[in-house]
């Protein structure tokens, strides 16, 4: 065995790039500089293909520090730079070898509605659903609709002139821009919105930078107009890089020189703000979802769709079908798109109809079902059956789920993942479907499976190629297949990139331009920016400069990954497989995705930041000698005395594994990542791996051994719980625990103990008694597997439950406590774990041998039974089975059950369910409100992120400030807007898990109940 070495980090940062970060602090800039390598990696990715090692990450507080970036810019004129919002790009638009700006973090304002005029004015960094979300109670959202919703910025929707769903009837982007305020290179702001060409030949005259850019939109747009419309295909989803063609309006007469701006991906200005259009909330939809026999059909059906005037027409092929029902996305849709009796479903459009009419879009649905139905019996067209949904919140589930499937086409099993690199491309609506079947006879030349999906209402269809871009022969075939689409999309009558941009394709913009328009290109880059500074080499070069542009085989993830060892890929695949999408970046608070994300607003605290650390670390540890066929904390050793001097000395410049273990350090090993992801990036599986062998060479704080031994500690202290609440709630003692652990607000004991409030109910375990036991009365009894969160800080539960079986008619059986390990996991205590987790599985599979209900008070050690477990014994893990309390109700025949509503007349119950349990158990709340219905009560699901809890997570002094804000992002408020409900009941709050009732009591002084102990109270 040998220690863990140190990984060393070269310093790649340029002279002149330190000279103008240290220039720009002296400026007195307002927002955050970061230049440390884990920052640099987290954005050196988006949702593409493609990597690049940004030098620092600039993230501006505001306009002015815009302004300081780019005044102080022509200063240092080799220096770079590339906006950046989402990170959501599919092509790379945003990567760069210089500075990436990032107005998310910070410039994420809604500075003014005018419902009278029908606009908003906002930040640039503000996310697209965060925007809608306000607009919302006003009746009115921002229209284009992209499936990367939750985490796309106007900004970044505004530089790649972003689109989705109903393109047809709300238009791209820049059809919803009525301004922008953008700083150029140098620092002249420039307020761009539709004005006369007269003004704007009145301005051309003047000698100035705004004087230049006027005089050149003028020269180009409208001189060379004739030139531009012949050139530019007569497509909704057309994108050109600077708009030519709509600078200028020629029935208006005037110049809006923002639409250059609008779609030139950063090229040319940071956009500050946005003045955008807004649109009036339909009153009415409709959506049908028509079922194929292939998906051919569904292509070809789809204009009889556009033709009968439905908003929006989105399709889906089998690929995508069928990974989206392995997802937990499916369960909420399930009911939506069932599946036809004798038929195999192999293609799906779903026809979106909007209306401010009931009648009409009634009468609109009812002549389409007729015409499927006539289909559908005389099997024409493909079709094979409909539904059709008017609910809201239902048709939301639907569009979800086909969000999320973009996202799940990366968990494809095996090493060829289906890639974006020629799937965004726009071809007549009537050419779609016979290019669509040349574009798939392409790709099946090359012996290549793919997944497809898109806009055929517009003509657009996502087609992404399976490839293991770390085979190089597979990667020669990205620059392959593209050159071929591009020649395809042209015999079609389109362009290759249709939605998504140009970015590292910008290389075919010559040849589809023609060589007068692309210097006509060139020349507003020269205009704008002359010194090539604003993201150099994505859509042209500056005219008579010898820059060049990015390539197609630039850099890309896999030149990185394929240096990996075999074995390293193996040990830590979740982190392997990550592909960028960024649903982590979900900025909705009541999702409870990634909630250390959402509070720091750092994208190296999200599982994709935390996947592509580990990603490097594995790189560089394979360079420094270790043995690259295993990966794990048994292969590295060092002695006591080494790991304490080794823990004095953490300079996260000289040993890179501390910069990937302050990334990990803020999981709070929730889970979420792991169902939520959709290609499961499950971050405390590989963060487990990393702390146990970071700890190999660095001395464990001393709260980690008092967390991993809390299951040993806990059941002693249990037995005098009054003597220990003594010292526990003691305030000197607190505040040694505080300064010497790092551990603050521990939970007191429960008073009685469990053993004292069950002593008369369960029975005594006694496994060779139960195996004698006749099956018939062995059968009545229930098992209930204790925990230590529940067991000695939350016995009331237990109790309640143990009281609910013996009032059902069943004997309760309380097994002896028995480890469960969980926390020993999240802390990285693998071989102790293991250990523990083999105790545990010999007893669980001894009980399960006698099919004895067995039965959980705590989803997250129930679930750690399934998953960790799992992971760690492999098959000697066992077939036992756990369930959670809800589950096993839900399996019981309630109806006979006597119950008396009336005792909690003047309630009302609200449930906020645990984040682990309901992202692991998506049936979680559903169970819940259909147990409630059958003891009589109305129950009602409140939407929360996490609490900010997980375990221990909430108690660590260090995370106590994180751990507060993101109780504050949905807990919080949501428990105030429940007490502050104008009713005539008591308003009754239930929480599933034990943190979550342990921190909501930590912050609001009062414990909600389990859901179980209203129940108990009713029998």
């Amino acid at each position: 065995m040998t220690a863990l070495p140190i990984l060393p980090i070269e310093n790649t940062i340029s002279t002149m790039t330190q000279q103008f970060l240290n220039e720009l602090q002296n400026k007195g800039f307002e927002g955050d500089i970061e230049y440390s390598y884990a920052s640099r990696l987290a954005v050196a990715t988006d949702n593409s293909i493609y990597q690049q090692l940004p030098q620092a990450v600039l993230l501006p507080a505001n306009t002015d520090d815009l302004i300081k970036i780019a005044s102080l810019a022509g200063q240092f004129s080799e220096v770079t730079f590339s906006a950046r919002g989402g990170g959501t790009g599919t092509n790379g638009q945003s990567l760069t070898p210089g500075i990436v700006v990032d107005t998310s973090r910070h410039m994420s304002g809604i500075l003014e509605l005018n419902l009278d005029e029908k606009w908003v004015r906002v930040q640039s960094g503000v996310v697209k659903d965060a925007l809608n979300d306000f607009l919302r109670p006003h009746g009115y959202f921002f229209s284009p609709d992209l499936s990367t919703s939750n985490r796309a910025t106007v900004g970044g929707m505004i530089s790649t002139d972003a689109s989705g769903q109903g393109s047809l009837v709300y238009g791209k982007t820049s059809d919803h821009v009525l301004g922008l305020s953008s700083v150029l290179a140098g620092g002249s702001v420039l307020n761009s919105h539709p004005i006369p060409v007269e003004e704007a030949q009145a301005l051309a005259k003047q000698n100035t930078l705004i004087g230049t850019l006027y005089k050149q939109v003028l020269e180009t747009c409208v001189n060379k107009r004739q030139q531009i419309i012949e050139k530019f295909p007569r497509l909704n989803r057309f994108l050109t890089g600077y708009d030519l063609e709509h600078a200028y309006d020629d029935k208006n007469q005037t110049i809006d020189i923002g639409r250059l701006i609008t779609g030139a991906e950063g090229s040319l200005a940071f956009i500050a703000e946005a003045k955008l259009n807004i649109t009036k909330i339909p009153k009415h939809t409709a959506l049908v979802n028509v079922k194929y026999d292939k998906f051919e059909s569904a292509l070809r059906h789809a204009p009889s769709m556009i033709a009968a005037n439905a908003t929006s027409v989105e399709t889906v092929d089998s690929t995508v079908l069928n990974l989206a029902k392995s997802d937990i996305i499916w369960h909420s849709v399930s009911d939506l798109i069932t599946d036809v009796p004798g038929k195999e479903m192999l293609g799906l459009n779903m026809v979106e109809y909007n209306s401010d009419d009931q009648a009409e879009i009634e009468e609109k649905i009812a002549t389409l079902s007729e015409r499927l139905n006539a289909a559908a019996q005389e099997g024409r067209d493909g079709v094979i059956g409909f539904q059709v949904t008017y609910e809201r919140s239902e048709i939301n589930k639907i569009y979800a789920m086909r969000k999320k499937s973009v996202g799940l086409l990366g968990k494809t099993k095996g090493s060829k993942k289906p890639i974006a690199f020629a799937e965004d491309t726009a071809v007549p609506p009537e050419n779609l479907a016979d290019f669509i079947m040349e574009f798939r006879d392409l790709l099946d030349s090359h012996n290549l499976k793919y997944g497809m999906f898109g806009h055929v209402d517009a003509g657009v269809l996502h087609v992404r190629p399976a490839l293991d871009l770390c085979d190089i022969e597979q990667e020669k075939l990205v620059n392959t297949i593209s050159d071929q689409v591009v020649a395809l999309v042209a015999k079609y009558g389109g362009l290759m990139w249709g939605e998504h941009g140009k970015g590292y394709r910008s290389e075919y913009a010559p040849e589809f331009f023609g060589e007068a328009l692309y210097t006509e290109l060139r020349k507003i880059k020269k205009a704008f920016d002359p010194h090539n500074q604003m993201n150099p080499g994505k859509i042209c070069t500056p005219y008579e400069s010898e820059a060049s542009l990015v390539k197609v085989s630039d850099t890309k993830r896999a030149t990185f990954d394929r240096t990996i060892p075999i074995a390293f890929k193996t040990a830590f695949e979740p982190a392997m497989s990550c592909n960028g999408n960024g649903l982590c970046f979900n900025y909705d608070t009541s999702s409870p995705m990634c909630p250390s994300s959402k509070i720091t607003k750092d994208r190296r605290h999200s599982p994709k930041g935390r996947a592509g650390l580990v990603r490097e670390w594995l790189r560089l540890l394979s360079q420094q000698g270790v043995n690259t066929n295993d990966l794990s904390y048994k292969q590295f050793k060092s002695s006591w005395w080494s790991k304490r001097k080794n823990a004095r000395t953490v300079d996260t410049e000289q040993d890179f594994s501390h910069q990937v273990f302050e990334a990990m350090s803020g999981c709070l090993a929730c889970k979420s990542c792991s169902s939520q992801c959709p290609v499961g990036v499950d971050v405390p599986d590989f963060r487990s791996k990393f702390l146990s062998i970071y700890y190999q060479r660095y001395a464990r704080p001393l709260k980690d051994y008092f967390v991993s031994n809390i299951e040993s500690l806990a059941p002693l202290m249990a037995k005098a719980p009054r003597f220990f609440n003594l010292f526990l709630d003691n305030s000197l003692i607190k505040s040694a625990v505080k300064h010497w652990v790092g551990y603050v607000d521990a939970p007191l004991l429960s008073v009685p103990n469990l053993s004292e409030r069950v002593e008369s109910i369960c029975s005594d375990f006694d496994l060779q008694a139960l195996s004698n036991m006749p099956e018939s009365k062995r059968n009545n009894h229930v098992i209930v597997v204790q925990d230590p969160f529940t067991s000695f800080y939350d016995a009331q539960t237990v109790e309640s439950f143990v009281n609910l079986l013996k009032k059902m008619g069943k004997q309760p059986v309380l097994l002896p406590f028995v480890p469960n390990g969980k926390a020993q996991h999240v802390k990285g205590f693998l071989e102790q774990f293991e250990k523990t987790a083999a105790t545990a599985a010999d007893l669980l599979n001894k009980v399960a041998a006698l099919g004895l209900d067995m039965v959980g008070c705590d989803a997250s050690l129930v679930l750690c039974y399934r998953d960790e477990y799992v992971k760690i014994l492999n098959e000697k893990r066992g077939d036992f089975c756990v369930d959670t309390i809800q589950e096993w109700l839900s399996k019981q025949d309630l109806t006979n059950i006597q119950s008396s509503p009336d005792k909690a007349f003047g309630k009302e119950f609200n449930l906020l369910a645990h984040c682990s349990e309901k992202t692991a158990i998506p049936e979680t709340e559903r169970e819940w409100v259909n147990i409630y219905k059958q003891f009589g009560l109305d129950l009602k699901v409140k939407a929360v992120g996490c609490c900010g809890m997980a375990g221990t997570y909430g108690h660590e002094l260090e995370q106590q400030d994180n751990s507060f804000g993101i109780y504050n992002l949905s807990w919080k408020p949501m428990i105030e807007s429940i007490d502050k409900t104008q009713t005539d009941k008591q308003a009754v709050i239930l929480a599933t898990g034990f943190s979550c009732r342990s921190q909501v009591k930590r912050y609001e002084g009062q414990r909600p109940l389990h859901p179980v102990e209203v129940l108990q109270d009713l029998l």
